[in-house]
C-alpha cells in the first residue's frame, strides 16, 4: 500500500527544490525577440530608489549585461540599461559591449505611457512594465505608429529588428 502522506511530502519536497533552483537562476528584466523569435535586445531595469547614476552601480549592471550576453549561444545585438533618469542602449558585437550609443531621458520617453511619470515614484516592476510597453510599441504599434524616440531607435537599426517581434519579461 502506498503511504499518501509520504508521497505528498516527497512531491512538496521536489517542488521546494525546484523553486529553490529557479530562484538561483538570474535572467534579464526584459528580453525582446524579432519576428523570427531571435533575441535582439536584453534590458536591466532599476526603479526607485535605485539608479545607475552611481558609478559602481552602473559598472555592476554593465557586468551583468555582459554576463547575460556571453552566456547566450547567439550574438544579441543590443543591450539596455533603464533607470528613472536614463535609458542607455549599447551595441554588442559578440565580444565587446560598446559605450552607450543612445542616451535618452526616461521621463521624455515613458511619460507617453504614464503621463504622471515625473509626479510619482516609479518602482522597479512598474518601470519594467512601462519600458516593455515602449519596446512593444516598436514591435506592433499597440499605442502609437510613431513611439517616442523613434528616430533615434531607427538610426541604430533597432526599430527595424523589433518590427513584428515581441517582448518577454
Amino acid at each position: 500500500m502506498i503511504d499518501s502522506v509520504k508521497q505528498s511530502l516527497t512531491w512538496w519536497g521536489i517542488r521546494t527544490m525546484q523553486a529553490t533552483n529557479l530562484e538561483d537562476v538570474d535572467f534579464p528584466d526584459i528580453v525582446a525577440l524579432d519576428k523570427e523569435g531571435q533575441i535582439i535586445l536584453i534590458a536591466e531595469v532599476k526603479g526607485w530608489p535605485f539608479n545607475f547614476q552611481e558609478k559602481k552601480a552602473k559598472e555592476y549592471a554593465i557586468l551583468r549585461l555582459i554576463d547575460y550576453l556571453q552566456a547566450a549561444k547567439i550574438a544579441i545585438p543590443f543591450a539596455m540599461l533603464v533607470d528613472i533618469n536614463n535609458i542607455l542602449i549599447f551595441k554588442w558585437d559578440g565580444n565587446n559591449l560598446s559605450e552607450p550609443i543612445i542616451s535618452l531621458k526616461t521621463a521624455n520617453v515613458l511619460s507617453y505611457y504614464e503621463p504622471e511619470f515625473n509626479k510619482k515614484q516609479i518602482f522597479n516592476l512598474y518601470l519594467t512594465g512601462l519600458t516593455e510597453a515602449w519596446i512593444s510599441d516598436f514591435c506592433y504599434h499597440w499605442k502609437s505608429e510613431i513611439p517616442p524616440a523613434s528616430k533615434e531607435i531607427a538610426e541604430i537599426g533597432l526599430s527595424q529588428l523589433l518590427k513584428g517581434g515581441i517582448t518577454q519579461p
